[in-house]
């Protein structure tokens, strides 16, 4: 690194909540891919773990809070609900499925 992006990179900023901070960012945080939150619509598996029911269908009408599954992880049985009201338009597993970590278990549209 030469001198003059030495000193480019001395008066970078950095907001942390809504102030203002000046600092040096290395390398590896200004290639860093942004941030993106997670889209409501897809119901994502948590942790690995068997399906035990499916309680929707593509094409049923659900609103915020409604179970779309239950899913068995270690011995205890989660509910994993809609983020959102909608549509499902996929359900990607069937009673039964062992699933990983991050997996799409189903997809709700607004």
């Amino acid at each position: 690194m030469t001198r003059n992006d030495m000193e480019k990179r001395a008066n970078d900023r950095i907001n942390i909540d809504h102030t203002w901070y000046t600092t040096r960012i290395s390398a590896r945080h200004a290639a860093r891919k942004p941030y993106a939150p997670a889209d409501p619509g897809l119901i994502s598996s948590f942790i690995p773990g068997t399906v035990v029911e499916v309680m929707v269908s593509v094409g049923d009408t659900v609103q915020e809070g409604d179970d779309i599954l239950i899913l068995d992880a270690m011995k205890m049985k989660n509910r994993l609900k809609s983020h959102i009201a909608g549509r499902v338009t996929a359900v990607n597993v069937k009673p039964g499925d062992r699933v990983t970590k991050g997996a799409v278990l189903a997809v709700v549209e607004c």
